[in-house]
């Protein structure tokens, strides 16, 4: 027998439209949340970043396909690892749908790592995915986009990610477990790991001029995490007890 509050019909109908209520709130919420992350000032971008891409070296710019915006996923894929990160390849798993959509909106999705561009190929090619992915490899991007960060920042604790400095559970030391176990799953360490970390980063291209409009990172994935949208639906909701998940390719046939 169940645990959970059981009700008729009626109780249950009462109950959901009340709920309906905070729905609805929380959508003219995020509607004005939207509103204000456009109204944040532009920043120009000045410094000639460059990127390795299936179709040779490119400059910030380049990135767009000619279209107005650019949204940049930063996937956490260090040089060093051996596969990109499992969480970021579940979120990565809803872009292939998405980018058909968003470029004939005026908007290019795609996706920024540290790994060299043919690592990012094969990794690219093993989970089926379409979507653009470029590498930042010799270059500052990531670093000047608080994405990735040095192993001097990481002794001295000077790591700010997310608007503050030492607050994530990333930057823990020793490292938690969950970080160990995620950094296993790329076949690296826990420090080799937290040195890159999740992000989307926004920009306009105006006039021939980028600029940098919004960035978000850690928590503020959320949105963009497909599954995760699902579970909140879902009776029993996220019901995590640790790192569950895995990239789609390793789970077990259900």
């Amino acid at each position: 027998m169940t645990k959970h509050v059981t009700g008729t019909r009626e109780e249950w109908l009462a109950a959901r439209v009340e709920l309906l209520g905070a729905e609805k709130d929380l959508t003219r919420r995020g509607d004005e949340l939207a509103r204000r992350r456009q109204e944040l000032p532009w920043v120009r971008v000045d410094k000639a970043y460059r990127f390795e891409t299936d179709e040779g070296s490119a400059s910030l710019a380049d990135l767009f396909r000619g279209r107005s915006q650019l949204i940049v996923y930063h996937f956490m894929f260090g040089p060093d690892f051996a596969a990109g990160c499992s969480s970021c390849s579940a979120i990565a798993d809803g872009f292939n749908g998405s980018v058909v959509h968003l470029a004939n909106h005026d908007v290019t999705l795609l996706a920024i790592s540290r790994a060299p561009l043919a690592k990012l190929q094969v990794y690219k090619r093993r989970m089926g995915w379409t979507f653009p992915w470029a590498s930042s490899h010799d270059g500052d991007f990531n670093f000047d986009f608080n994405i990735s960060f040095t192993e001097e920042q990481q002794r001295e604790g000077s790591i700010e990610y997310n608007y503050g400095r030492g607050n994530h559970a990333m930057d823990a030391s020793p490292p938690l477990e969950p970080v160990v176990q995620l950094a296993a799953t790329c076949g690296t360490d826990a420090p080799t790991y937290s040195r890159d970390r999740p992000g989307l980063s926004a920009f306009v291209l105006e006039d021939g001029v980028v600029y940098h409009t919004y960035s978000s990172y850690s928590r503020g994935m959320d949105g963009i995490w497909g599954m995760y949208q699902w579970l909140d639906r879902a009776p029993k909701g996220r019901n995590e007890t640790g790192i569950w998940w895995r990239r789609h390719d390793e789970y077990g046939a259900r």
